[in-house]
């Protein structure tokens, strides 16, 4: 029995080995910008102060509690707290699908009224 000898390089474990490096590096850099890995920053001291323009995530539960940023909160102090940024700040509005759709209105509401216009509704595929 005679084996085949091959001419050319069968590239397709190369293939499956960068897909999965591709993989493992957009899993990192998605968790990194989204600030779920823990880093510690170097100190400069000859560092600038740079105003960024954060994003502002409303959580409307579904017992109507709403969260800002991750402190509870009522719609008032949201408000105080909103107006604090500037108005093309990004704001997402996660919304439970058991709450009330007249809450997320109020909050919808408020921000139009404020003239925010930089807003996204978060949902899930």
């Amino acid at each position: 029995m005679k084996l085949k000898k091959y001419d050319s390089i069968n590239v397709i474990p190369f293939i499956d080995v960068l897909l999965v490096l591709l993989t493992i590096v957009l899993m990192t850099s998605t968790f990194i910008t989204k600030g779920i890995i823990p880093i510690s920053l170097p100190k400069a001291t000859n560092a600038d102060n740079l105003k960024v323009n954060k994003e502002i995530i409303i959580v409307i539960k579904d017992d109507g509690t709403f969260y800002c940023n991750n402190d509870i909160e009522g719609l008032d102090n949201i408000k105080e707290h909103i107006l604090q940024f500037p108005k093309d700040t990004a704001i997402h509005i996660n919304s439970d699908k058991n709450a009330k759709f007249e809450t997320f209105v109020l909050v919808l509401d408020m921000l139009k009224q404020y003239e925010y216009s930089n807003i996204s509704i978060v949902t899930k595929k």
